[in-house]
């Protein structure tokens, strides 16, 4: 990273970002906050700063379990999807819904992200845990368009 700025590092960060955004560069994801880190020499409250002024543009959004994203390439969170997999998978209630490390490959995302959206379900009842056993499901999602 170039010496200190009177302007401030994230915005230097960020005008960076927005080339490579409008170049197109990263695809419709950005790299993660280590791995922009990294390349900028620069701690991950600067990084953050930099995305935030990009998010107040308009330009990317932050995606539970999914990271940065460009704005035009909006992606439903992850709780949305995994409640989707029931009726992909046409599961029913008392059939095992997927582990975590299958969720994790499926989705591209981190087991964090995963057990963030399970308790999510858990919470709202679609999903019950048995210890020793894994989870099953409870209930079956409610369609909007239904009700």
């Amino acid at each position: 990273m170039p010496e200190a700025s009177p302007r401030g590092t994230y915005l230097i960060i960020a005008d960076v970002l927005r080339k490579d955004i409008e170049k197109g560069s990263h695809g419709d994801a950005l790299p993660s906050e280590a791995a922009l880190m990294r390349e900028h020499d620069v701690s991950r409250n600067t990084i953050r700063r930099a995305l935030k002024t990009l998010e107040a543009e308009k330009l990317i959004t932050s995606v539970p379990g999914a990271g940065w994203r460009m704005s035009a390439q909006p992606i439903r969170p992850l709780v949305d999807r995994m409640t989707d997999l029931i009726k992909e998978d046409a599961l029913t209630v008392g059939d095992p819904y997927p582990s975590e490390s299958k969720l994790c490959t499926r989705f591209g995302v981190s087991r964090t992200a995963v057990r963030r959206a399970l308790a999510q379900m858990e919470g709202t009842g679609l999903l019950a845990t048995v210890h020793g056993k894994g989870r099953t499901v409870r209930a079956l999602p409610i369609d909007p368009e239904e009700s």
